[in-house]
């Protein structure tokens, strides 16, 4: 059985703070994929200015100690002020 940790983020930012919610996120994506147990990380954006993620784990201890990171916890700073409304992060285990 599959113990990775799947990670599906939706971040809305408010509009005026879209490009630096944005240069914020891919600016940390070289270290996270640097990161032991990181498997996957890619930002994605739709037309209506929300942000999304897609994360792959090793497991959940990888993903909590990405949360330990100190480049994290200033994105995750940072975004108190910038975003329109909380993120959307749904954790999920692959079946198949």
């Amino acid at each position: 059985m599959n113990t990775h940790t799947f990670i599906f983020a939706k971040i809305t930012p408010k509009a005026e703070y879209f490009d630096i919610a944005t240069k914020a996120v891919t600016d940390i994506i070289p270290s996270t994929r640097n990161e032991p147990g990181c498997l996957d990380f890619v930002l994605h954006k739709d037309d209506n200015g929300s942000l999304y993620l897609y994360e792959e784990w090793s497991d959940e201890q990888a993903l909590q100690q990405h949360h330990d990171m100190t480049y994290t916890k200033a994105v995750f700073s940072a975004y108190q002020e910038w975003l329109a409304t909380p993120p959307e992060i749904t954790k999920m285990t692959k079946l198949v």
